[in-house]
């Protein structure tokens, strides 16, 4: 009987530490699932939701931003730049991104503006002055629909101040970096692009559509010269900060995005 009984035991007991390796393991898978190493893509939009997006400084999501045939849209007239209100930008809030590549599919319509907002950190009075931009924009047309003299001579342009300028164009590191027209590829408006945005401490890079069209490096001497000469110079701030949230610009013209993740490197 005794004999039994011990055998009955043992057999609990080994069931018992096989349930617990078998949960462990479970868990552990879980956790795999659930936070994705290094160098594996994160979607940031499912495209069915807006889950994880929000206003900037807000806790829900400006009206006009919704989800829609697989993108995330900023449904709203095209506005004039004189008329521009904005004051919607939004943030995808879930997680701050240090090193990362973004990749991000966008079109706009004809005379569009907007941006994508990296290492953007809350509380100031609008994303420009404190996070870089990788400009979207419609380079063919828009200075052909908005005035942009007045602007441009308050930069200091004052050479056919009626232009779009190289750093104000698609794919430029706004205000900072010129994208390299050699080769750039910008597909039409209304037409889908494709953006790329790696970010690492020793290299940044703007991809549009398969072509590098912006390599520089991060906070180096060359850097500060450049916010310290332009538009950036009295923005003590801008892009001081090393890790922060992904963000879209609403610039008072309809914008639509699909396919957007990011890779954590």
């Amino acid at each position: 009987m005794k004999k039994t009984t011990y055998s009955i035991l043992f057999i609990f007991a080994a069931l018992a530490v096989s349930c617990k390796t078998e949960k462990k393991q479970t868990t552990e898978e879980q956790t795999k699932t659930e936070e994705p190493a290094k160098g594996e893509w994160i979607s940031l939009f499912d495209g069915t939701t807006t889950k994880g997006w929000r206003a900037y400084n807000g806790k829900e999501l400006p009206p006009g931003w919704i989800a829609k045939d697989g993108e995330l849209q900023f449904d709203t007239e095209l506005g004039m730049e004189q008329d521009y209100t904005g004051g919607t930008d939004i943030i995808y809030g879930a997680e701050e991104f240090d090193n990362f590549e973004l990749y991000v599919e966008w079109k706009l319509p004809k005379g569009g503006n907007s941006g994508i907002f990296y290492h953007l950190k809350e509380g100031y009075d609008s994303p420009p002055e404190v996070s870089p931009e990788y400009q979207l924009i419609d380079d063919e047309n828009y200075a052909s629909i908005h005035n942009i003299k007045d602007y441009n001579i308050s930069l200091g342009y004052t050479e056919k101040p009626e232009e779009l300028k190289p750093l104000q164009q698609t794919a430029s590191d706004y205000a900072m970096h010129a994208a390299n027209p050699e080769g750039k590829i910008l597909h039409p408006a209304g037409e889908w692009n494709t953006t790329k945005i790696i970010f690492t401490t020793e290299q940044v890079e703007h991809w549009l559509n398969g072509k590098k069209v912006v390599s520089f490096v991060p906070w180096d001497e060359a850097w500060y010269a450049k916010k310290n000469s332009d538009k950036w110079k009295n923005s003590e701030d801008y892009g001081k900060f090393k890790t922060g949230y992904i963000g879209f610009q609403d610039h008072s013209s309809p914008i639509w995005f699909r396919n957007i993740k990011i890779k954590k490197l």
